[in-house]
């Protein structure tokens, strides 16, 4: 198993990461790569540069820009081409359903964007589907990503967190190291040639409010005051305007079932409470 990584972002250098120290051989690539600095055990490569030969398994992180997939712009002859390719990860996100007016979705829901980067990735894994004659395709519908460095634990202690509360209204969640854990179940798993939804998102949607109070807690401080979202919303930029303007709650039971794994964090609370223990 080769697994090459295309972008070493937040997410992509948490699935190398694990995927290296469980004995993978893991590539990165990155556009500038004399200035990356991988985790351990993985080799990096220029963007753009030809693909190992071989190659085994591809994971794509990368958002799509208005032009299409940009893995798929250098990339896409060489993955089309076979070769030693035996599976293909895509990271999109569960944007794709646009707002259910806080209803259940699940893999096999239709999806119903209402921003436009959510049409990108509508298109994009459309795109990325179109491997799927030769090679097995997973595209990984990712709810809001938060880990050591980045979750309302940091917010709070830097002041920034505000707990806005507009009730009804929960956003989905998942941990990084579940999302690399699921990657690495998926990408280990002999399926067909074919495409798979997997949603990557804990049991337990939650209001925003909620979590900030939670991260509170652990931290014993006291939580920010409560703000109506009809006042908060004045002081929001266009994408945070956004974000709230969609209610929808992901299902991912199906997916736990394909892969044979379960949520380490099945909710923000163990998530928040395993960061803090680690120092994060």
């Amino acid at each position: 198993m080769h697994l090459v990584i295309f972008g070493l972002g937040y997410s992509g250098a948490a699935v190398a990461r694990m995927a290296a120290a469980h004995g993978v051989r893991v590539t990165a690539t990155s556009r500038d790569p004399g200035r990356a600095a991988p985790p351990a055990g993985v080799a990096m490569m220029g963007f753009g540069a030809a693909l190992p030969e071989d190659a085994t398994h591809v994971l794509a992180t990368a958002p799509p820009d208005a032009a299409g997939d940009p893995v798929l712009r250098a990339y896409g002859g060489a993955l089309a081409s076979g070769g030693m390719l035996r599976w293909a990860g895509y990271v999109s996100t569960t944007g794709v359903y646009g707002d259910r007016g806080g209803a259940w979705v699940d893999e096999t829901s239709v999806v119903a964007p209402g921003q436009e980067r959510s049409r990108r990735r509508v298109a994009a894994e459309q795109a990325w589907a179109s491997l799927a004659g030769g090679v097995a395709v997973d595209l990984f519908r990712t709810a809001g990503i938060y880990g050591p460095g980045r979750s309302a634990l940091d917010e709070v202690r830097a002041g920034r967190a505000r707990r806005v509360v507009k009730p009804g209204h929960a956003f989905g969640r998942v941990h990084v190291e579940d999302i690399a854990g699921a990657v690495l179940a998926a990408a280990r798993q002999d399926v067909a040639a074919g495409v798979r939804v997997l949603h990557l998102a804990d049991d337990v949607p939650a209001e925003t409010a909620e979590v900030v109070a939670e991260a509170a807690r652990l931290l014993g401080l006291a939580p920010p005051p409560e703000v109506p979202f009809e006042q908060a919303v004045l002081a929001m930029s266009e994408m945070g305007r956004s974000f709230w303007a969609e209610n929808r709650r992901v299902a991912s039971a199906r997916t736990q079932e394909m892969l044979g794994y379960r949520w380490r964090y099945p909710s923000f609370r163990e998530g928040l409470r395993a960061i803090l223990a680690a120092g994060g």
